[in-house]
């Protein structure tokens, strides 16, 4: 077509090339970095259960990094995470540990501290703590969740140590559809437990996206000349970034914009950028969607040797002898 456009798309972004007049006009289509993150998380839901409580109670358990989110329907309690510095939920809070390896919760009343106390299973995963006689003063839906992505130590790097929401009905609604499709054996379960869980992950990042939310991808995106710059980095991870590049679109000096990045995101912005490269990579390889040349030049390597030195300090393996690793694995 003489003088017209001719359309393609290059790293989320699509490019349009008149013809006629020689220029490049790039229209982004808005890539989110939040839904990148969750798809290749493969999030999944293990188990959602009810647990009712009354009097003082108190239980720990170690879970070896499995993501646990809880939503608070009646009463309080206190949650600790891997001895960190304990936090106060209370009815219509929600909460969100993408990987946890101790967690101990309480009732505010005098439970002795790691004293563990009567935890009696009711059937149709419902369960009682504490007092197992009379009225019952607290209510919680909680539930284990599960990442099918072999790179979910990587992904979840990206994410806030602890998503702690206070007040938003829309999480508590999609708890509450967990557990029902959890207890119920429907057509398609699987499907749309996946899919409800990749809404639940979504709704609770960006409902902490603001100046209080904890270090990570949320924080980012929340500061808008940040999240410009964040938003770059996914459009186009094959470009050859530099700092000096991500400051000037973020609109900042090089300086005000390492110290602003590495203070919201948790990580250095190069850090950011060789994380999401790398998960791109093993996808890439995990799914044998081209060579290792052809995978360097789409995450921003000129060369595939450079790119095999990075993958190996990276991931611990060539890409090659990762790859077949993960396609034996899949045939298993």
């Amino acid at each position: 077509m003489v003088g017209g456009d001719v359309g393609m798309i290059d790293g989320g972004c699509r490019t349009r090339y008149n013809q006629k007049s020689g220029f490049h006009l790039r229209e982004s289509t808005m890539i989110d970095p939040f839904t990148e993150v969750v798809t290749l998380l493969q999030p999944g839901a293990r188990f959602s259960k009810t647990v009712l409580g009354a009097g003082p109670w108190a239980f720990h358990r170690s879970d070896e990094g499995q993501p646990l989110y809880c939503v608070i329907l009646e009463g309080e309690c206190s949650l600790t995470v891997d001895g960190q510095a304990p936090i106060m939920l209370r009815s219509g809070d929600f909460a969100l540990v993408p990987s946890v390896y101790d967690v101990a919760m309480s009732s505010l009343e005098s439970a002795q501290a790691g004293a563990e106390t009567l935890h009696v299973e009711l059937g149709a995963g419902r369960f009682r703590i504490g007092r197992q006689d009379g009225p019952t003063d607290f209510c919680m839906l909680a539930g284990h969740c599960s990442f099918g992505s072999p790179d979910a130590a990587l992904l979840v790097s990206l994410l806030p140590q602890l998503v702690h929401v206070r007040g938003e009905p829309r999480l508590t609604t999609l708890v509450q559809l967990v557990g029902e499709e959890m207890r119920e054996q429907r057509p398609a379960r699987e499907v749309v437990l996946a899919r409800l869980m990749e809404v639940l992950l979504i709704e609770a990042l960006r409902s902490t996206a603001g100046t209080a939310s904890p270090p990570g991808l949320a924080h980012g995106l929340a500061d808008c000349r940040l999240a410009a710059s964040i938003r770059a980095m996914h459009e186009r991870p094959m470009y050859s970034w530099t700092v000096a590049e991500l400051a000037k679109e973020a609109a900042l000096s090089r300086s005000a914009f390492f110290e602003r990045f590495s203070r919201a995101v948790g990580m250095a912005p190069m850090e950011y950028l060789l994380t999401w490269r790398m998960a791109i990579a093993k996808d890439l390889l995990r799914r044998d969607q081209g060579s290792v040349a052809e995978i360097a030049e789409r995450v921003g390597y000129s060369s595939a040797s450079t790119f095999s030195v990075a993958f190996a300090r990276h991931v611990g393996m060539a890409p090659t002898k990762y790859a077949k690793a993960q396609q034996a694995q899949a045939m298993v």
